[in-house]
Parts: structure tokens; sequence; C-alpha cells
């Protein structure tokens, strides 16, 4: 705390008023180097836009909260600035402003770098320019590789339920950087994508409603502890992906909702301005210093916390005016489509990339938009992956059938190739699919106790095998029996079990399999990468198909997705070759029957389409990899 005493002067350069104008143009990319607090010489400066309040001041603990201690004055385009040469780092403060309506509101910094914790919904002055990085190296490394061309195996993971403390305390992201970076590094996943880590003021949103936009939440740790498990990821050779979320924002009010006491960052019109399904506020996405504030952010958390990537939330939802709506505005050419939030993912895109050619930028988008992962100079979004939400919907429609029926629904398994190089694709098992009632992934699995792992094992295989990016949602690796609860942690204790311990087993040899195989992931994005064998055996409830890499070898993957033993299937090949088992997901060190496969040459008989074919055995429920090494033509 200060002593008694009225703020002392600071010379101050002001904001350029060329910085000020890009900024309400929508054209200032780094808002938060001069809006919210900063040091300067002989205290911190305080900034925040408010364009129509009538009133602003700072109030915090360094003028014991008396906001006419400290008013600020407007610098021009809706900002307001003040320094202080009491406040010190660490302390607490909000913004005290007047409404049109000369009533009161107190709001946190939308700036601000860091929080306090709830129920104190205060902003905290916070230096982020003072961690020492050290992943300079991984970081020069990365930058000369192209991600399309590279494994992409995603662990998905709330940090708030991976793991919690005997007592129930959350782990902290040192704690997270101890345990989580070398479990990922040893089962053999690439990325971890986080859940929301921005400040947000309610646990059961998962973090996806957000008020701090420039800070990682207080609930694990300092933002300096998050760039330490930034850093240790990098370190481990895992590149890191937040989910970020610029749809929408909670009406807490101190928070972005009616900031300055009018529709300040949101839609002013009441008929569009909010989700009829979440009751949050929509972004305007129309205004300049709204562009630059979410842009800014996103910014922030590549260049700041070195992140590598964000996946962009909800973008199906503000790419339509009508997204669960009966009656809806249409645009100025009587569509559907937000002329808006088009040209926002561009400009977004083409400044995320601007930052780092390499970036990661990833859409959340689940219908037929055109274009998601093309650049804007081709008419696209700009976005470089997109999750394929039809792939998942399918697969788990047909997964989930009794094997007897799924003869009926064979084309589940097949109509993603009719669309797949369309995208640049993730294949996304996520945490959206077991909550909320919709259950595991182990308990969607029909059969007996047995069956659901045999089930769950050829699924993970598939997935794997199939062109795309992949991604699972933590405790599926290991087959976690109840739905994922954000309130506790997972129940490793189930490891102790042999049937959920193979299958974790599984799955770290699964992903290491992939790793090694350049043909399950080099060309993941044309059909100069994936060739079928047989698409059409839905009687048996079979397909085979090839994988190849960028030297022409080909990995064949045969899947039996009924529980019956094949002795004698005939596979098309469209060259002689030696195939060597890579994988057989029904070994029995997997928890399977038990079944081995063999090595075995092609024969010069036609099938499918193809001058050669071999005979292999399929075992039950199963999907089987084989190498296939090139023998000398024969004739």
């Amino acid at each position: 705390m200060r002593s008694c005493g009225k703020e002392r002067e600071i010379t101050l350069t002001t904001v350029e008023q060329t910085t000020l104008e890009a900024f309400a143009r929508g054209e200032n990319y780094h808002a938060g180097e001069f809006l919210g607090c900063h040091q300067v010489a002989g205290g911190f400066v305080f900034r925040v836009w408010a364009p129509n309040a009538a009133a602003v001041s700072v109030t915090g603990d360094f003028n014991y909260w008396n906001p006419a201690d400290l008013p600020m004055r407007p610098i021009g385009y809706g900002v307001w600035e003040a320094v202080s040469g009491f406040a010190q780092e660490g302390q607490a403060y909000k913004y005290c402003i007047t409404r049109p309506d000369h009533t009161v509101v107190y709001k946190t910094d939308p700036y601000a770098f860091a929080f306090h914790s709830l129920p104190d919904t205060s902003a905290k002055i916070f230096r982020t320019d003072t961690y020492c990085w050290g992943d300079a190296d991984y970081r020069r490394y990365m930058d000369a590789k192209n991600p399309l061309e590279q494994p992409m195996n995603v662990y998905e993971v709330h940090l708030g339920s991976w793991k919690r403390h005997a007592d129930g305390r959350y782990y902290s992201y040192t704690d997270l950087a101890r345990e989580l970076v070398p479990y990922c590094a040893e089962m053999g996943y690439t990325h971890i994508e986080l859940l929301p880590v921005t400040e947000y003021p309610y646990d059961p949103s998962w973090g996806y409603q957000v008020t701090g936009y420039f800070a990682p939440t207080h609930r694990y740790g300092s933002p300096h502890e998050f760039m330490g498990f930034v850093d240790a990821c990098h370190r481990a050779g895992l590149q890191v992906i937040l989910d970020w979320v610029p749809a929408h924002f909670p009406k807490d009010d101190h928070g972005l909702f009616e900031f300055d006491g009018t529709c300040c960052y949101e839609l002013s019109d009441p008929r569009m301005n909010e989700h009829p399904e979440w009751t949050t506020r929509i972004f305007d996405l129309g205004k300049g210093a709204v562009q630059s504030f979410l842009i800014s952010s996103a910014l922030h958390w590549l260049e700041v916390y070195h992140v590598d990537g964000l996946r962009v939330d909800a973008v199906t939802s503000m790419l339509y005016l009508d997204y669960k709506r009966a009656d809806y505005v249409p645009n100025q050419w009587g569509g559907k489509e937000n002329l808006e939030a088009i040209d926002f993912f561009r400009k977004l895109n083409r400044a995320a990339f601007s930052v780092r050619k390499n970036v990661i930028m990833v859409a959340e988008e689940s219908t037929t938009f055109p274009l998601v992962t093309r650049p804007d100079y081709d008419g696209g979004l700009g976005f470089l992956f997109k999750w394929n939400m039809g792939w998942m919907n399918d697969l788990l429609s047909y997964m989930k059938q009794d094997p007897i029926y799924r003869k009926w629904e064979h084309h589940k398994l097949t109509f993603q190739l009719v669309y797949a190089f369309s995208e640049n694709f993730i294949l996304p098992l996520s945490h959206d699919e077991v909550v909320h009632g919709k259950r595991s992934l182990i308990e969607k699995m029909p059969g007996d106790y047995d069956q659901k792992f045999a089930n769950l094992r050829a699924f993970f295989a598939y997935q794997m095998a199939q062109p795309g990016k992949k991604l699972n949602f933590m405790g599926n690796e290991f087959g976690q029996f109840i739905e994922w609860n954000d309130r506790q942690g997972l129940d490793w204790l189930l490891l102790g079990f042999e049937r959920h311990r193979q299958l974790h087993h599984f799955v770290k040899t699964l992903n290491h399999l992939y790793l090694n195989t350049p043909a399950l992931w080099q060309r993941d994005h044309g059909w100069e990468g994936f060739s079928w064998c047989n698409a059409d055996d839905a009687e048996q409830n079979m397909l085979s198909f090839i994988r190849w890499d960028a030297n022409g070898n080909g990995v064949l993957v045969i899947c039996n997705f009924c529980p019956v033993y094949r002795e004698r299937v005939r596979v098309g090949i469209p060259m002689p070759c030696e195939l060597i088992p890579l994988l057989n997901s029904d070994a029995a060190e997997f928890g399977g029957s038990g079944s081995v496969l063999t090595a075995c040459d092609t024969e010069y008989v036609a099938a499918n389409g193809y001058e050669h074919s071999v005979v292999v055995a399929s075992p039950g429920m199963s999907v089987s990899l084989y190498r296939m090494n090139k023998l000398p033509q024969r004739f």
C-alpha cells in the first residue's frame, strides 16, 4: 500500500495518434502493448478503450480503491489514460466507469496480463517480459518444418481435470510441466492441445466463456509458470495448441459485457447480439477496435507465450447469421453468411502467419463451408487445418452399432474419402464426445467387456491409418468408463486393471508406430497418399486400403469390424511385394485373442482391379497393418 497523498506527476510520452487510428481501423495487432497496464519510468500507465463512457478512473490497492484519486483522461479514439506513481507489480486494480446514464460500474481490464484468484475479479499488475525462455533451439528447428508434412497426433487436455492432488487441489502449471509433459512425450504424442486457459470466471464453462483475453487463468499459477509449462513442452519436443474463443463472451458484470454502459464489444442489435444456445454476447466484428482487440489477443499468445497454434472455437457459429436462430437479420446481399466474420478470419490468419510462417491455425467448423483451409487469395478463410466433424460423427455412429447391423452402415466408413482432400483435416475424438450423456468412448462400444476393448482398439487403429491428422481427448487412451468430469481428475486407478493397462500399452505402441511410419502422415492431404484396395465388402464389415509416403513406400491396412476370424482374405495390391506385419490390434499383448500375423508375398492373381494380390488372415474385430517391401516385377 502507498502512503497517503496525491498522485505525483510523471512525464509520459503519449501514444502516437497513428497507433490509435490503426487500432480504431482494426489494423493494430499489438494493442496489448499500449492498452492495459504497463510500467513506465516512475510508475505504471493505464489505458482502456471505453468510447461511450462519461468518465473513467483507475481504482486499486495503490489508492485504497478510491476512484476519485486517479481519474483518466481521453486521448482519442475512445481510449482513456492515467498514470500512477504509487502502483506496484502484483497489486489489484479495476476501472471505475461512469456510463452515459451516469450510473457507475467497476470493470476488470480486458487487456490485463494477470488476474487475482476468484471470487476476486480484479486484474493484477504484472510484467510478462521478465521470463527467460529456453526454447530457442526448438523454435528454430520447428520453423524449418511444414506442419502439413509432419506427424500430428494431438493429446487434448483440460488442465484442471487431467490429474489432481490427493486433497483435490489443482495441479499447477509447474506440476503439469513435471508430469503431463513427460507423459505425452513417452506416449508418443506430438502436440498438446489445451482447453482454453484464457482467464474465465465460471468453472463449468471449461474456459469457453472468457473475460481475460491476454492472461492465462490464475487457477493453475502465474503467467510465468504458464510460460514455464510451454517451455517444458518445447524442450520435450511437444508443440502447444490453445483453444481460443472469438465467437462470444459471458455477461458477467465485471467483464466485457456492455463495457462502457453501451454495447461496446458486442453487437448492438438485440436480435443478433446474443447466442440463443449459450446466452452469451457476440462480438461486433464490424468494429475496428474489436478486430484489433481479438487479433492482438491471438498474436499475444503466439508471440509472448510462444504457443505453436490456436484452435479457433465455434467457427460455425460465427460464419452463419442464422446459427441456432429461427429468425435472423440477413447480410447486405440477403444471405445468411456473416460477411464480417469471413473478413475477420482472413485478417486473423494473415496476421498469425505473418508472425510465424508455420503457425497451426485450426478451425472448429462443422458444415460444408468451402475453402476453410485455403489461402485468402484463393477465396479461402486462411486456416491451416479444420476439424473433420463429419468423420467423427459418422465413425462414432458406425462403431456404436452392434456388428450384426454394421453392414447397413458401411458407407459411414468410406464416405470421408469423398471429401477427405477438400480441406486439410484433423480427425478429432474430442472432449465434446465424452460428456453430457454421450458416454465415454469405451462405453459407446458394443458387446461385452472384452468386446468393448477390441472395438476401441480397432477404432483407434482405423483413425490412425486414415488420411488426416489425429486428436484424442485425455482418458480415452486407457479406456475411462465414466464420462469426463471437469471437477475431478481422470480415473488413473484403472491402469491397475489388466485390460485398461493393455489398451494403454496399445495406444502407446500405435502412437510410436505412427511417428515412425511416414506413410501414415507424410501425404495426408491428397490422393497420392491413399489407394483403396477393397472399399465395398459391407457384408463382412471389412475394408482395405494402402497409405503411401513421399518415396512411394506403402502400408497396407486391413480392417475387420466383425468379431469373426477370416482365415483367407484376398486383397488386391498394385505391385509385387513382401508384406511384413507392423501391427495387429488383436495381439495378446494388447488384450486381444492372441492371433498372430505372418509375413507373406503377393501372388500374380488379379483382385480388386489389380494384377497382384495377397491372401492373409484377418482376426475378428481388428485392424492389421503391413509394411509393403517391393519385389522385382515377375511376368
